[in-house]
């Protein structure tokens, strides 16, 4: 084995060209999916104070977000609703109702866009009066089987507007089957399934409650997301998610999580998408205002890890900036 002086590594990064001969190319375009905010209401477009650049959306003004993101070669998003207050119950039930936000955002888009690839959220936090992502038993805990049954037909209302994939992201136990087997029912066999497969309770969903208005009311999530301290449970969770019928597997948020994406990678076959959250977002920015850091390095770095650790698909409020950040 040589070593210095014969062995020198700088040979291989001493300019630009070689750089990027040896290097791995930044994710293109077409592995992003853009998670975007809908509203009701009309000509909303609402800044959210907590992620800057990002916005809540009302449906008549869809077009000007997905034309500025088409443009930018991202040909996917993932749809948030955020429906009236006064639509909020203690079942969340609105969530299913066919004339619902998210359900009326579908429908647009699949009419104005046929190139453009739909996921939807499927969740209930955002619908209930307690936020929490089902109803509560008489004990103040998620009835976790009565919460399967709702999420079941929001997803079947969403394939039914129009959405190629639906996204649950509520991590109650079984809620991948629930799903499967109802789309399969309804007649919806081709319905992509993506799972918030490892999904932690985490710090870094700040930003995304404040946009969604969907913190809980009373307690935390802790009793049904994942125990980020808890490796092997967390690897488990993915796992039971790929044999109940997952299409895409997920590991949410991502930037702190890489050992958990570069396990998960080794062990499935399936597509593993990685969620870049609200948190992990702001938090760059926030960088970047105070002049600790260059935005556009940060991003692209932190992209680069993703795509480094196993990620397939990378969910980003970066994605309608990428010829800004990438190119």
């Amino acid at each position: 084995m040589t070593t210095f002086p014969q062995t020198r590594l700088r040979r291989l990064r001493q300019s630009p060209q070689i750089r990027q001969m040896m290097g791995t190319p930044l994710p293109g375009p077409e592995r992003f999916i853009w998670p975007i905010f809908v509203r009701t209401g009309t000509n909303i477009k609402e800044p959210i104070d907590s992620m800057p650049g990002q916005y809540r959306w009302s449906i008549d003004r869809l077009p000007e977000a997905i034309d500025t993101l088409l443009a930018q070669g991202v040909n996917s998003v993932l749809i948030f609703g955020l429906p009236d207050l006064d639509s909020k119950s203690s079942d969340g039930i609105a969530a299913t109702f066919d004339d619902g936000i998210v359900q009326q955002a579908v429908l647009t888009l699949t009419q104005h866009y046929p190139e453009l690839m739909i996921f939807t959220d499927v969740c209930l936090c955002a619908y209930t009066s307690h936020g929490h992502c089902g109803p509560l038993s008489g004990v103040g805990q998620v009835d976790n089987d009565e919460a399967n049954l709702l999420l079941t037909k929001v997803a079947i209302s969403h394939a039914n507007a129009g959405a190629h994939a639906v996204a649950p992201s509520a991590m109650m136990d079984g809620q991948i089957a629930a799903l499967r087997n109802g789309l399969d029912s309804a007649g919806f066999q081709n319905t992509i399934l993506m799972s918030y497969s490892t999904k932690f309770a985490s710090a870094m969903y700040g930003p995304f409650r404040d946009a969604e208005q969907s913190s809980p009311q009373d307690g935390d999530r802790k009793g049904y997301q994942a125990d980020y301290s808890n490796l092997k449970q967390a690897m488990r969770e993915s796992v039971l998610d790929e044999d109940e019928g997952a299409d895409i597997l997920m590991v949410k948020p991502s930037l702190f999580y890489l050992d958990i994406v570069a396990r998960l990678s080794e062990i499935t076959n399936l597509p593993l998408a990685v969620y870049n959250v609200s948190g992990e977002y702001s938090m760059l920015i926030a960088t970047a205002d105070r002049g600790w850091g260059d935005l556009r390095d940060m991003v692209q770095e932190s992209t680069a890890a993703l795509a480094r650790s196993g990620a397939d698909i990378i969910i980003s409020y970066w994605a309608d900036r990428y010829k800004e950040m990438f190119t």
